[in-house]
């Protein structure tokens, strides 16, 4: 079991625009043709912070014509807020706050010995990190530039470093990365 960060970037290192919006990367590719299905099939929970929610609630429809449903997860979900969120129904979802660690040992729990992936955002991966749970970073990196917005992984990561696994093209448009967290001593 492991506790993955799987998400893409643009090439200058966000996650999304200043205002959340993910357009930049659909036509960079195809969800069937990226490591998406086989990552998915082996986890188990996930958590997501909450303008990655706020983000799936804003695009339901693009969502269901993409993947069928407007909740496109039947794992457990864990949704960082400290506002309340409206709920999607027929969504296992569990609103939290606060340390990451409680929750973490409540997804361990739940996922059994499938994965845990942080669905994003950067900061709340970083927290992951932070506590020493995160064991995994999986990134595609997209041939676009933002210039700015809400950054990869907003976390300074000197010693010990993350250990590249491998990497992968996909198509013309994005390269994935594998990293695998390092632990000191």
């Amino acid at each position: 079991m492991k506790t993955q960060y799987y998400t893409a970037t643009s090439l200058d290192g966000f996650i999304a625009t200043e205002d959340d919006s993910l357009d930049w990367l659909f036509p960079l590719g195809e969800l069937d043709d990226s490591s998406y299905p086989e990552f998915i099939a082996d986890v188990g929970a996930l958590a997501m912070g909450s303008a990655t929610y706020e983000w799936l609630l804003r695009n339901a429809e693009k969502v269901a014509a993409e993947t069928g449903s407007t909740w496109p997860y039947t794992q457990p979900a864990w949704i960082f807020s400290s506002r309340k969120l409206p709920v999607i129904k027929g969504a296992d979802l569990r609103f939290v706050s606060g340390d990451v660690r409680p929750v973490h040992a409540q997804m361990r729990a739940a996922a059994g010995t499938r994965n845990i992936w942080i669905v994003g955002g950067g900061d709340l991966a970083g927290q992951f990190y932070d506590a020493g749970l995160l064991d995994e970073l999986i990134v595609q990196i997209g041939s676009a530039t933002l210039g700015k917005g809400k950054p990869l992984f907003p976390r300074r990561v000197l010693s010990p470093t993350l250990h590249l696994v491998s990497v992968r093209q996909m198509g013309a448009g994005l390269a994935e990365l594998r990293y695998q967290v390092r632990r000191a001593g």
